[in-house]
């Protein structure tokens, strides 16, 4: 196996240990609340501190690897995020479990941007929408197999194994990371910008904590404070990198078209649908009391539809071109949300079947068109600096969607009942899975880009 596959492997394993460990462990969230009485918002708290501290720390894993070594800070990640997985299912309280996930995202943070960065700067030009649809096929696997593994477990064992299961895994990363990567540093990395870092993960705690408590019975004032304090954080933090040479997440690369569309339809996709999820998996459970093992078994159905999108769309890339496949994404992936309106009972098994196979035909689509247009533009240092914005933005999808959504239907519950607030959710979710559309005539033909490109 030549290098640049073995580097390829590592990322791709690393990244599927993300996936898994995004997917598994919400299927385990309606358990892991009933265990501890806490409510759907607040365990939403075990996905958001991972997320946070992925943002905390993925915008200063290239300097970490400049100063310490690409093969060191890969290693050391991944055995970091073995100790905090042990001790998440060890936690004998809330709060230390969601420290523990903060510690987690923490060291996932280290491998994923800098495992995807140097993947795309071994394959150059047309080889990236290859190695696009090999990662893709990996956040494919992910979803269609782990909530039907960790349904199993927590209706068989317990939700603690949920995050025993994904040791063998990170420790096997860790020593495919400390064999087959190079030691690569920098001889003077530049110091990374901690003011701009602070900004940026201040900000984003507070948006999530404020969408968290308003409609949750806290009192509205607080949540809004929290709210208007990370817009406040946000507007300081891109005047800090108008004026900062190097800043930590460089939003001047967002005027890049490509990049910055995609950035979009990442929150309309797939950040949409991990609320989307959130909320179907204690509708299953709580409401039509399904198993967290069959309730899980209907991402199978979103797995086999995003296989196929994913196999078009690497076949038809170039021909059809990003803006057209965008669009077919967007639209069935509303057409998807929108089915799950009519779901009312256990009787409707057969609607909820069509919605997961809907949302995975349309979320295929999207991501790895998504997935394989962001970064085609850069190469180099520049590389690096959009997979930095890349992956936060993902794991900034994920948790913003699931928090944007549990907050309106929290607040819908005031005025309706748990399904018509549940369904009024949903037709919400489908309307702004649409909203990117105008914005798809942005984007230049796909054949110039790529001759620009090669050249």
């Amino acid at each position: 196996m030549t290098y640049r596959y073995k580097v390829a492997v590592v990322f791709l394993l690393g990244f599927f240990i993300d996936c898994v460990n995004i997917f598994m462990s919400a299927v385990a969230l309606p358990s892991i609340a009933a265990h501890w009485q806490v409510s759907s918002a607040s365990v939403a708290w075990v996905a958001n501190a991972y997320i946070l501290g992925l943002t905390l720390v993925i915008p200063i894993s290239t300097w970490l690897a400049g100063r310490f070594g690409s093969r060191e800070i890969l290693s050391a990640s991944m055995l970091l995020f073995s100790g905090a997985a042990l001790l998440c299912g060890l936690a004998d309280d809330f709060r230390w479990l969601v420290f523990w996930r903060l510690v987690q995202g923490m060291a996932g943070g280290l491998l994923i941007p800098l495992g995807q960065a140097l993947t795309f700067n071994l394959f150059q030009g047309p080889q990236r929408a290859r190695i696009s649809t090999l990662i893709m096929a990996v956040a494919l696997l992910a979803p269609a197999l782990s909530p039907t593994l960790g349904g199993a477990i927590v209706d068989h064992s317990s939700w603690r194994w949920v995050f025993f299961a994904s040791l063998p895994l990170s420790l096997l990363a860790a020593l495919l990371s400390w064999r087959w990567v190079r030691s690569e540093r920098t001889a003077h990395p530049a110091r990374p910008d901690l003011r701009g870092l602070l900004l940026v993960s201040a900000s984003l705690g507070s948006l999530l904590l404020g969408m968290s408590l308003y409609g949750s019975g806290y009192p509205a004032y607080q949540a809004l404070l929290c709210l208007a304090a990370g817009l406040l954080l946000a507007a300081l933090y891109r005047r800090h990198c108008q004026a900062c040479p190097q800043p930590i997440v460089d939003l001047h690369l967002l005027k890049n078209p490509r990049l910055g569309l995609s950035v979009g339809i990442y929150h309309a996709i797939p950040g949409i649908f991990t609320g989307v999820n959130l909320l179907s998996l204690f509708f299953l459970q709580d409401s039509l009391h399904l198993s967290a093992q069959h309730s899980g078994m209907f991402m199978l159905l979103y797995a086999a539809g995003a296989l196929l999108a994913m196999l078009a769309c690497g076949r038809y890339y170039h021909r059809i071109g990003a803006p057209r496949l965008f669009a077919i994404a967007l639209v069935l992936h509303s057409a998807g949300i929108a089915t799950l309106c009519w779901v009312n009972a256990t009787s409707d098994l057969p609607l909820i079947m069509l919605a997961y196979l809907l949302m995975g035909l349309g979320g295929g689509a999207g991501a790895n068109t998504a997935q394989t247009t962001a970064l085609l533009d850069f190469s180099g240092s520049d590389t690096h600096k959009a997979s930095v914005i890349w992956n936060i933005n993902r794991q900034l999808a994920f948790s913003l969607g699931a928090a944007l959504l549990l907050m309106l239907y929290n607040l819908l519950l005031r005025y309706l009942d748990a399904l018509a607030a549940y369904h009024l959710t949903l037709l919400l979710a489908a309307l702004a899975g649409l909203l990117p559309l105008p914005a798809l005539g942005r984007l230049t033909p796909q054949k110039a880009s790529h001759a620009q490109l090669d050249r």
